[in-house]
């Protein structure tokens, strides 16, 4: 088990270049994290949902996606509280009070599908959730140091030397963890070095010195992550820049973005220039499109949306004969009205949409998990629907499925369109198609080609990087040959 000192160190890239290393020397490997936040996420074959990173390393194995990789699910839809998905579907929304009363009782749950997972794997690589050394959230805890003593698990700290004093973290988490839990740990790892590893040599020889814990490697800065989908919204500040290319395609960064990952094949397109608005900046006035993402809680970036005076700047830019995609709850914000009278996202109320599209939306009814293909201008895509309500009063279609009838709407001129589909432009096809509207060419394949040889690659960089010897012992692997 992977943890980490703290968000953002890496992990989650680390577990799948670690799964797709072990997985190249013919191991039966499977990805695993017990709790995981996220906002992005993906639907399972069965008709489930996980977090993103757990869809991204079960590919890195070479396998399909489980619910049991990723038991419990959650899904910020305010400051204080989340929409709680177990196994695959929503439990309901808890405030953050009441997770942390009743996040111990979902342990047998998470246990059970490691369990399942372990049954059919020669390995699993388990992800934790932020840092052991938050103490202050160890009683009932089920995401790092709770699982690992229930499961029996072997850990490996992550330490981030990109961010800075990477010792003192090292060091300050071996100095507040109890007993028990420094001893669950082997050894640690370093991640995202840039330049001579030689320099840091005496920092690694005292965090051994004042831990006692073993050196297992230094990764480098791994430049083939960024071909990798993004987890975490924190990625988006680096994100908000761009030069001026054939087309620029705007997406404003709401409070509750969702799923933004649907926009990184459109980022790796040389003529796209593809910028995220943070909050406080005005839709650029250059814009050829702009994107209305999904979102948490429609409702409340709605009004978070308006409050920018995004609505404003859009009105500007449908004025100036520019084109609008809303993706999924992007889509709802595109009509005439959103209502959620049953309070499925927050409070319950309902407001007017942005008018853009001719459609309504009631945020009601179950959850709708589902892969979907079918076409778009003609050209075939492959993706899938997560998303609360019903959307109504569509005339013109914007995508067409497989096995006969439509998705989404579009404006009687074509520059305003939505649809419920995330992973729409991972295609090839469906990209240039698209692109092509724009006046852009598409000079980039199959993106989930590009995302697979950026797992290799990552992979080949911790062979050379990591103790994948000492690695495989601590995995009791040694007498499979994994080491080799």
């Amino acid at each position: 088990m992977l943890q980490g000192c703290g968000s953002d160190v890496g992990k989650s890239v680390l577990v799948a270049g670690l799964c797709r290393l072990f997985a190249n020397r013919g191991l039966r490997v499977r990805p695993f994290k017990p709790q995981n936040m996220s906002n992005n996420a993906a639907v399972t074959a069965d008709g489930g949902e996980i977090g993103r990173a757990q869809a991204l390393q079960a590919l890195a194995c070479r396998v399909p996606p489980s619910v049991h990789m990723n038991p419990v699910l959650l899904k910020p839809q305010s400051d204080t509280g989340a929409q709680v998905v177990v196994r695959g579907r929503m439990e309901g929304t808890w405030q953050a009070r009441a997770f942390q009363d009743r996040k111990a009782g979902l342990l047998p749950t998470v246990v059970d599908s490691f369990r399942r997972l372990s049954a059919e794997a020669d390995l699993v690589v388990v992800e934790g959730a932020g840092s052991p050394a938050e103490i202050n959230l160890r009683a009932g805890d089920i995401a790092n140091m709770g699982f690992a003593h229930a499961a029996d698990v072997p850990v490996v700290l992550v330490g981030d030397i990109d961010r800075g004093h990477v010792i003192a973290s090292l060091v300050g988490a071996h100095a507040v963890l109890d007993g028990p839990d420094r001893d669950r740990i082997r050894g640690f790892v370093i991640n995202k070095f840039r330049g001579d590893p030689a320099l840091f040599d005496d920092g690694r020889t005292e965090i051994v010195a004042r831990t006692g814990w073993a050196d297992l490697g230094m990764a480098p800065w791994l430049a083939a992550a960024a071909r990798l989908p993004a987890e975490d919204a924190v990625v988006l500040e680096r994100l908000a820049a761009g030069g001026r290319r054939a087309v620029t395609i705007a997406v404003p960064m709401l409070s509750r973005i969702a799923n933004f990952d649907d926009f990184d094949p459109l980022r790796a397109e040389p003529d796209v220039d593809l910028r995220f608005v943070p909050p406080g900046q005005a839709l650029p006035g250059d814009a050829d499109l702009v994107i209305l993402p999904g979102t948490k809680a429609t409702l409340a970036d709605l009004a978070f949306l308006r409050g920018q005076g995004w609505d404003i700047d859009l009105a500007a830019h449908v004025r100036r004969g520019g084109r609008v995609l809303g993706v999924c709850g992007g889509y709802q914000m595109l009509g005439a009205r959103v209502a959620d009278p049953d309070g499925v996202e927050g409070p319950p109320g309902s407001a007017p949409g942005l008018g853009l599209l001719g459609v309504d939306t009631v945020l009601t009814g179950d959850k709708v998990l589902r892969p979907v293909t079918g076409q778009l201008n003609g050209a075939d895509f492959h993706g899938y629907e997560m998303h609360v309500g019903r959307t109504t009063g569509a005339e013109r279609p914007f995508l067409t499925l497989a096995g006969g009838g439509g998705d989404g709407a579009r404006s009687a001129d074509g520059r305003i369109a939505g649809c419920y589909v995330h992973g729409l432009f991972a295609a090839a096809s469906a990209r240039a198609a698209f692109l092509a509207e724009l006046g852009a060419t598409s000079r980039v394949g199959d993106y989930d080609a590009i995302v697979d040889a950026a797992l290799d690659e990552i992979a080949e960089a911790l062979a050379g990087a990591f103790d994948i010897g000492a690695l495989a012992r601590i995995a009791g692997l040694a007498s499979r040959g994994a080491a080799e």
